[in-house]
């Protein structure tokens, strides 16, 4: 008698283990992570993001190298740090956790696109640091001095929004979506098509529900002087006639569906929204001209190219109570997540 019941706990025993065993096993497909209650505080190594995980599934993140340009400079690092470095660059990490998430998502889609396209601005590496060509990142000893006290707090804020994302990006008719962002909107974001050589179904404009309420300097005003306001169009545009009164000198304005300014004639000149933007340094082409006697007053709303998610519309909408799924969903329309 004794010997069979001591067979059958060991039949228990191996049946409880060898399941827990495979459970362990990394994953073919990226799926939901596993809550991250529990973890100990993150802490640095060797300059990189590193949080214990223990026994438990590698994250896809975490197996996924990239070769990083910062500072002329090639950086080689994983997936999952660079993630991190790059959303704690690119949005507050005090915005609600479904809006990190949603930029996570975003920052992961954009770099699987460059990996798989390359670039000639930089072949040797995937991907850089430099917000102009690819997307903002900061190393922990930049975070140490950005953050301060706030550091700890932040990084685990930040760290569980690329955790809880693990491997997750959008796509479009099976390729990597093209996951452009920006700061604020004035009401609608642009459409791709009005503002580079080419649409793409999936980056048209949509409502985005961030105000002045919720968005420092939303509504900014740059004021010119008249001469400055010359000088800067022609030397641009030569052909434009900028002489006499300076109320004079604009003509008709073209407004698109969202709100900003297509085209604008001064001088003679058709100048386009974004070269206008470009010319004098605005926040955005949601712009209204006013020209006096003496200056021009350009008064902008929101910040960036608008095309896109909005990273204040995100939070926004997260702290309305939509999730990063529904975010994604309302500022690239039409894309999967993968």
């Amino acid at each position: 008698m004794k010997v069979l019941v001591m067979l059958c706990v060991l039949f228990t025993l191996f049946a409880l283990i060898f399941p827990v065993a495979a459970a362990w096993t990394p994953r073919e497909e990226a799926e939901e992570p596993p809550s991250d209650s529990g973890d100990p505080e993150p802490s640095a190594s060797d300059g990189l993001f590193y949080v214990e995980t223990g026994e438990k599934e590698p994250e896809v993140d975490e197996l996924t190298q990239v070769t990083l340009l910062k500072n002329g400079e090639i950086v080689e690092l994983t997936l999952r740090d660079y993630l991190i470095g790059a959303l704690a660059a690119e949005m507050p990490a005090s915005f609600e956790p479904e809006a990190l998430k949603a930029q996570a998502v975003a920052l992961r889609t954009y770099y699987i696109r460059k990996a798989q396209s390359g670039t000639s601005a930089h072949p040797q590496a995937q991907i850089c640091a430099d917000s102009t060509c690819c997307a903002a990142y900061r190393d922990i000893t930049e975070l140490r001095d950005k953050w301060g006290e706030s550091f700890e707090n932040n990084l685990k804020r930040v760290t569980a929004a690329v955790r809880d994302t693990d491997g997750k990006y959008l796509t479009y008719d099976g390729q990597p979506a093209l996951a452009v962002f920006h700061s604020s909107s004035a009401g609608y974001t642009e459409s791709s098509g009005e503002i580079w050589s080419s649409s793409l179904p999936y980056l048209v404009s949509v409502e985005s529900p961030e105000t002045a309420d919720t968005v420092p300097g939303y509504v900014t005003g740059v004021t010119v002087s008249a001469e400055e306001f010359r000088e800067t169009v022609k030397a641009r545009y030569p052909e434009a006639k900028l002489e006499g009164n300076p109320e004079d000198w604009l003509g008709g304005t073209v407004y698109d569906a969202s709100g900003r300014l297509s085209t604008v004639d001064i001088g003679g000149q058709t100048v386009t929204g974004p070269a206008l933007r470009s010319m004098f340094a605005l926040r955005s082409t949601a712009v209204k001209l006013e020209p006096g006697e003496k200056s021009v007053t350009m008064t902008t709303t929101g910040y960036g190219h608008g095309v896109g998610m909005s990273q204040y519309g995100a939070n926004t909408m997260a702290a309305a109570g939509a999730d990063y799924k529904e975010i994604l969903e309302h500022y690239y329309p039409g894309t999967v997540l993968e």
